[in-house]
C-alpha cells in the first residue's frame, strides 16, 4: 500500500518520468480554462496521498524529486514557448513539494502542504491565461517571434513580467517563502538537498530573464507597430493586477508562519 501510495503521489507531485503525463496533457488541452484548471488541481491529489501515508518520504525519493526539479528547470532555460515554459516551471516547482513535505517547512499536516501547492500554482494560472492571450493576438506565444511588447502592449507585458517574477519565486509571493523555509529546514538534515533547491532557484531566475527578454525588451517588430495585436483593456488589467496583489498579500501572510 505504501509503495502504491508513493507511486500515486509521484504522478501528481510529478517525478520523472511520470511527469511527462502532465506535460503531455497540458499540450493536448487547447482551451485556456482547461489549462488553468489543470495547473490548479493537478498537485492536490499528490498532497492528499502524502497526507494519507502520514510519513516522511524516504531520502531516495527526495533526491529523485530534486533531480526532477533540476531537469525541468534546465528545460525551462532552453525553451522559448511560453506555454511549454509554464508547464516545465510548474513541474519543477511541484517536485520541490517533496522536500517541503519531508522537512516540514511550515506547520505539520496535509492542509499546510496543500496551501503551499496552491501558492506555487497560482502564478501559472496567470501565465496560462497570458499565453492564451498572446497566442490569440500574435499567433503564437513564442519569445523572440515579436519582441518589444513593452512598447506595443504595455499592460499585457506588465502583467507578463509580474507573472514570470511570481513563477520564479521572487519575494514576496508565496512560492518565495515556501522555497526559503524548505531550504532553511533542509539545511541541518540534508545540506545536499538544500543546495539543489538553491540551484533550482537560480535556474528559474535565469530562465525567467530569458523568456522575458524575448517578449518584452528590444525594439517592437514592424507588425506590432502597424497594429498587430491589441492590448488588454483597463478593466481586465486592473482585475488581473488585483489578483496579483492578493497573491502578494498571501505571501506576506504566510511569511509569519515560518518557524
Amino acid at each position: 500500500m505504501t509503495s502504491v501510495g508513493y507511486l500515486v503521489a509521484a504522478l501528481f507531485l510529478p517525478l520523472f518520468p511520470m511527469s511527462m503525463l502532465f506535460n503531455r496533457l497540458l499540450a493536448r488541452f487547447p482551451r485556456v480554462r482547461s489549462r488553468m484548471g489543470l495547473f490548479l488541481l493537478w498537485p492536490q491529489p499528490g498532497v492528499l496521498m502524502l497526507a494519507i501515508l502520514g510519513e516522511r518520504p524516504p531520502a531516495w525519493m527526495l533526491w529523485w524529486a530534486a533531480a526532477t526539479s533540476v531537469l525541468y528547470a534546465l528545460r525551462g532555460v532552453a525553451v522559448r514557448d511560453l506555454s511549454l515554459w509554464t508547464g516545465y516551471m510548474a513541474t519543477s516547482a511541484w517536485a520541490l513539494l517533496w522536500p517541503a513535505a519531508a522537512f516540514g517547512a511550515f506547520t505539520e499536516g496535509g492542509a499546510a502542504l496543500a496551501w503551499q501547492a496552491l501558492g506555487l500554482s497560482a502564478p501559472f494560472l496567470l501565465l496560462a491565461w497570458l499565453a492564451g492571450r498572446l497566442e490569440s493576438e500574435l499567433g503564437a506565444a513564442y519569445a523572440g517571434m515579436c519582441g518589444g511588447l513593452a512598447q506595443t502592449l504595455p499592460r499585457l507585458s506588465g502583467l507578463l513580467v509580474l507573472g514570470v517574477l511570481a513563477a520564479v519565486g521572487t519575494p514576496p509571493v508565496p512560492g518565495f517563502f515556501t522555497l526559503l523555509a524548505t531550504t532553511i529546514h533542509a539545511l541541518p538534515a540534508s545540506a545536499g538537498i538544500a543546495l539543489v533547491i538553491v540551484t533550482v532557484w537560480l535556474l528559474w531566475a535565469w530562465s525567467g530573464a530569458r523568456i522575458l527578454q524575448g517578449f518584452v525588451v528590444g525594439s517592437a517588430c514592424a507588425d506590432s507597430e502597424s497594429g498587430f495585436g491589441s492590448d488588454l483593456g483597463v478593466t481586465a488589467a486592473r482585475l488581473l493586477g488585483l489578483a496579483f496583489a492578493a497573491l502578494v498579500l498571501a505571501g506576506i501572510g504566510i511569511s509569519g508562519e515560518m518557524t
